[in-house]
């Protein structure tokens, strides 16, 4: 078992501000397996809502939890969003003896009632798959080309894990989807999900999707925000402000999982997905989901221009501009976008992060950076701002 003890730090985080705590994190990407970390330092009552018999106990939910005291874990709790509200009137009662951490497949905006019932009562954690900072010592390779997600990454080999990722796409659309109340046709958003993984790092251009799958652009928007609220799509903003200059005012598009988009791209082992077109995308995507890991913010945006100059990554951190840029690369160096980049914005620096070993300097202002240095950065830039 994978160690996350960052994760867990977070969880007595909330607990010490709220008495629910929801873990929150695509299918598979290790809630239970967490809950149980934590259950091994303080005892627990666990529902699992997949199980039949957990789910007839919970048939009569007042009654079976208004007694118990201590920590309440509630595993798949976007079977029953109804609990929500009696989750509201228990932790209301004077002098409240328990705490609940609720665990979760979909984000906020697809449990319904999440946020309305318990506002104030409940933080979020956010659980990814494994990132490179958990799992370093495998080596960048294996973690970029098999993605994050406990069984795919531990596989006995690669093979393994392409079939396990192919059949996880599966269950997601035909079994996952629908219990989320949502009626669209498994290979419907199949269709698009593939469309999405050959636009990955590309600007979102709605029209050109609802042409390919001959729909309307808002039905593009929802299949795109569906996927974005199950944590498989991440949708960076613009960055735009008074510069004069005439700026890019549409999201990127990432699927944010390594693996499942060389999955969809039918990529199973690393030649392929060295030799494909998207090679240079994907690892920009990977990066930058360890940058965003690793600096633990939401304040995450790209930046461009219409005259063609482009920051992958623009991070606002306390009031500090970082920007990052992710080369696919031997030896990358500088670029008028990044000088441009680096001066619109008022960038503190920029990094460029590439699958080397060794770092250097382009100038006082942009650093190159291996991937395995990305956790330590972060670290370093944590440090500074908390300092």
């Amino acid at each position: 078992m994978i160690q996350r003890p960052e994760f867990v730090r977070q969880v007595k985080g909330v607990f010490e501000v709220h008495p629910v705590c929801a873990l929150l994190g695509p299918r598979q990407c290790g809630k239970t397996t967490l809950s149980r970390m934590i259950t091994q330092e303080e005892p627990a009552v666990v529902f699992d809502l997949e199980d039949p018999v957990d789910l007839r106990r919970l048939e009569t939910p007042k009654t079976t939890l208004q007694d118990i005291r201590g920590l309440v874990i509630i595993d798949e709790i976007q079977r029953k969003p109804e609990l929500f509200p009696l989750l509201r009137v228990l932790v209301d009662r004077p002098a409240n003896p328990a705490r609940f951490l609720v665990l979760g497949s979909a984000s906020p905006h697809l449990v319904k009632g999440t946020s309305e019932s318990l506002a104030g009562r409940i933080g979020f954690v956010d659980l990814t798959p494994f990132a490179f900072e958990e799992v370093r010592v495998q080596g960048v390779e294996r973690v970029w080309l098999r993605g994050g997600f406990p069984r795919s990454f531990l596989a006995q080999s690669d093979a393994a894990s392409f079939a396990w990722r192919r059949d996880f796409t599966r269950t997601f659309l035909e079994r996952d989807i629908p219990q989320l109340g949502i009626s669209i046709p498994a290979e419907t958003l199949r269709r698009f999900w593939t469309m999405v993984a050959h636009l990955h790092g590309n600007v979102w251009n709605a029209a050109e999707l609802a042409r390919s799958l001959g729909s309307s652009e808002n039905t593009a928007r929802r299949y795109l925000d569906i996927l974005a609220g199950a944590f498989m799509v991440r949708i960076l903003p613009p960055w735009f402000e008074n510069l004069s200059k005439r700026q890019v005012k549409s999201p990127k598009v990432y699927v944010r999982d390594s693996g499942v988009l060389h999955s969809l791209l039918g990529l199973e082992g690393l030649e392929a997905v060295r030799g494909h077109p998207k090679a240079g995308a994907s690892w920009e995507g990977f990066a930058l989901e360890q940058v965003v890991h690793g600096l633990h913010t939401r304040d995450t945006y790209f930046w461009g221009t219409h005259g063609g100059a482009e920051l992958d990554l623009l991070v606002l951190h306390s009031g500090h501009r970082y920007g990052f840029e992710f080369k696919l690369a031997d030896a990358p160096g500088t670029s008028r976008s990044m000088r441009i980049a680096l001066n619109d914005l008022g960038l503190e620096h920029l990094w460029v992060v590439y699958p080397g070993e060794t770092a250097y300097e382009l100038d006082e202002a942009i650093s190159v950076l291996p991937l395995e240095g990305v956790p330590e950065l972060c670290r370093t830039l944590q440090g500074h701002v908390l300092g």
